[in-house]
């Protein structure tokens, strides 16, 4: 047999192996977590991008100037992802008569509780929702809490202006049946109907008059957007590892079959001749 030719036999013997049960399961399944790693990466490369804009979002509306709600919303109106967070003022009278609490609401110590909800009518008589706050859920959640009281009379608040609230982006299920005057979303378009009254799109959730009770809500913070980054090339790295793995596994089962081969061709000594 030509020599080229038994290297060829030869070298294809080696690799009988990966026709094996087991290496075949294995080739198959590093095939396929290959793009699926890949695919993985480009999702954190999505959701980084994502979180990144939502935090530039945050950014640009919690350091823009504040203007007045009417400037932003209006009866029936849906807050943009780009009015939200803006900081807006707003000069009228608390109605503390029409006051609910938004139920299982947690501070920024996650300890749970109550959002106080106080309708604010402007001077045109239109009406803001605004969130004053946290208060703990002392006691049973059946009764209506006790409330510390905002400032009587005429008076201007600053907040954050929030877009509505829905089950689909909240993940909060809108319970019916509540104890009165206890709600699970802040829908202003739900409050209109409650209140009869023309009220503006969203709410606002307060920052002045500072108080300490309620709990005023704190800012929404930035995401942890170079943490998904940070997954990204993980995956990715990950899926140029499978290759070199496998052909790690191969080159050692190759070497162990040489070994064993070797071993078994190599004659066995011979005993000493007995004296």
């Amino acid at each position: 047999m030509h020599p080229t030719a038994r290297r060829y036999r030869r070298g294809v013997h080696r690799y009988r192996f990966l026709l094996s049960r087991q290496w075949v399961i294995l080739t198959i399944v590093a095939i396929a977590l290959i793009p699926t790693m890949i695919r993985l990466g480009f999702w954190q490369k999505h959701r980084y991008e994502e979180r990144t804009a939502r935090n530039d979002l945050v950014s640009s509306a919690l350091h823009a100037e504040p203007v007045p709600v009417e400037r932003l919303s209006s009866p029936g109106h849906t807050v943009t992802r780009a009015e939200k967070y803006r900081t807006v003022t707003a000069t009228g009278t608390f109605d503390t008569a029409k006051e609910e609490v938004v139920r299982r609401r947690t501070n920024a110590d996650n300890e749970v509780g109550f959002h106080v909800l106080t309708p604010f009518v402007l001077g045109d008589g239109k009406v803001l929702l605004v969130n004053r706050g946290w208060i703990p859920a002392n006691g049973a959640q059946t009764a209506f809490p006790k409330i510390p009281a905002p400032p009587a009379g005429r008076t201007t608040i600053t907040g954050r202006l929030m877009a509505d609230e829905t089950t689909a982006a909240s993940g909060i299920k809108n319970v019916q049946g509540l104890p009165d005057r206890q709600i699970m979303l802040i829908n202003s378009a739900e409050e209109a109907h409650r209140l009869g009254a023309q009220v503006l799109g969203g709410y606002v959730d307060q920052t002045g008059p500072q108080t300490d009770s309620p709990e005023q809500i704190s800012d929404p913070g930035s995401e942890d957007a170079p943490l998904n980054y940070a997954y990204m090339i993980q995956w990715w790295l990950f899926a140029a590892a499978v290759p070199v793995g496998w052909w790690f596994l191969v080159r050692r089962e190759i070497r162990d079959q040489e070994e064993a081969a070797a071993a078994e061709a190599k004659p066995e000594e011979a005993e000493p001749a007995a004296v």
